[in-house]
This record gives C-alpha cells, sequence and structure tokens, in this order.
C-alpha cells in the first residue's frame, strides 16, 4: 500500500509542479508586458494615454479581485475551448494562468515605479526610443523587483493549484481531497501540507537566492 502511496506522491507532485510551472511562466509572458504598458500609461509616463490605463486597470482589478475559486469555475467554458476539457492539469493550468497574468502585471508596474525617474528624462533628453528605454534603462534596474514580484507569484500559485485539486485538478490539492479528507486519511493530508511547505520554501528561498545575486552586480 505505502509503495502505491508513495508513486501517487510522486505523480501528484510532478503534476503540481507542471501546473505552477506552465502557468507561472505563461503569466509572466502576459504579465510583463502588461505591467510594462500599464507603467508607460500612466500620467506622465513615457507613452501617457490615460484612457488605455484605465482601461487595462479595471481588467486587470477585476480579475485580480476575484476569488480563485469562483475564476476556477467560470472560465471552465473556455478552458474547455482552449484544452478541451475542464478536469485534470492541463485544465488547471488555464485558470492558474489568467489569476497569474494581472497579478504579475501589477507587480512589475509596481517594480518599474520604484526607478529613478532621473534616469527615464535622463535617457529621452539623449534621444533613446521608448523600446531603449524600457530594455535599456527600465527593465534592468528594476529586475530584482521584477525577480521578487515572480517570486510571491510562484508561491501563491502553488495554494491555488492545491485549491484547484478541489474541482479535479490533479496535483497534491487532488491526493489530499481524495485520500486525506473523503477516505478519512489524516496521515495523508498532514504528508500533502508537509510537501506543499517544504517546496513553497525553496521556491521563495531560491527566488531570494536571485534577488540578493541580482542586487549585489
Amino acid at each position: 500500500m505505502w509503495n502505491e502511496m508513495f508513486g501517487m506522491f510522486v505523480e501528484s507532485f510532478w503534476e503540481t509542479l507542471v501546473m505552477v510551472g506552465i502557468s507561472g511562466l505563461a503569466g509572466a509572458c502576459i504579465g510583463l508586458p502588461l505591467g510594462v504598458l500599464l507603467y508607460l500609461s500612466a500620467r506622465q509616463g513615457v507613452l501617457q494615454n490615460l484612457a488605455l490605463n484605465r482601461a487595462l486597470g479595471v481588467v486587470v482589478n477585476a480579475v485580480r479581485s476575484t476569488p480563485f475559486i469562483i475564476l476556477l469555475v467560470a472560465v471552465i467554458p473556455f478552458t474547455r475551448l482552449v484544452v478541451g476539457t475542464s478536469i485534470g492539469t492541463a485544465a488547471a493550468i488555464v485558470p492558474l494562468t489568467i489569476s497569474a497574468a494581472p497579478f504579475i502585471a501589477r507587480l512589475v508596474e509596481t517594480a518599474l515605479r520604484e526607478v529613478d525617474r532621473g534616469l527615464v528624462e535622463a535617457a529621452q533628453a539623449m534621444g533613446a526610443s521608448t523600446r531603449q528605454i524600457v530594455f535599456k534603462v527600465l527593465l534592468p534596474e528594476s529586475l530584482p523587483g521584477i525577480i521578487a514580484g515572480l517570486t510571491i507569484t510562484f508561491v501563491s500559485l502553488v495554494g491555488y493549484s492545491a485549491m484547484a485539486g478541489a474541482i479535479g485538478g490533479g496535483g497534491l490539492g487532488d491526493l489530499g481531497i481524495r485520500y486525506g479528507y473523503q477516505r478519512f486519511l489524516p496521515q495523508v493530508m498532514l504528508a500533502v501540507v508537509l510537501i506543499l511547505i517544504v517546496f513553497v520554501q525553496l521556491v521563495q528561498s531560491f527566488g531570494d537566492w536571485i534577488v540578493r545575486r541580482l542586487s549585489h552586480r
């Protein structure tokens, strides 16, 4: 029995790793440019456009304020359209990505605001294009803050992935619900919790290490 349980733990951990990794990377691919656009289009931004900024802000805030368990259910039709099913690991990646993208966008926007405005003005005075300002000034200067934000996002996604298990999303959350709760095996639930705690600690420590390295360049 324990050999079988060990196999299920390994499989479930792998599913959690896949969900968190893919949704985090996909969310970053969407959230990073979105955060840059929010910063550039803000008042006194390089590409000031208040109408666009407010429209993007409304969408970002709407998704961020939606509880994840509700978002899981709300995007089921879209999830089926994208992956062909509403259950399983692949299906869970869709709402996880949708949840991560606006979260990352706000964290990126916040990190960019911490960049000394004098650097941006100096680059503009030297005739730098918007692309050059973004890739040679804003992103390099704000990189430690962006990495710290991504670390927070990945940690949050670990919790969200466990929640996705409640509706058949797979991973450690699903294992904890099916065996720890429904089959009254508290030791399984405890093991799931401990694994998630260790996983979160590793993700946070790795993110902090990268931030320290970048901050001491």
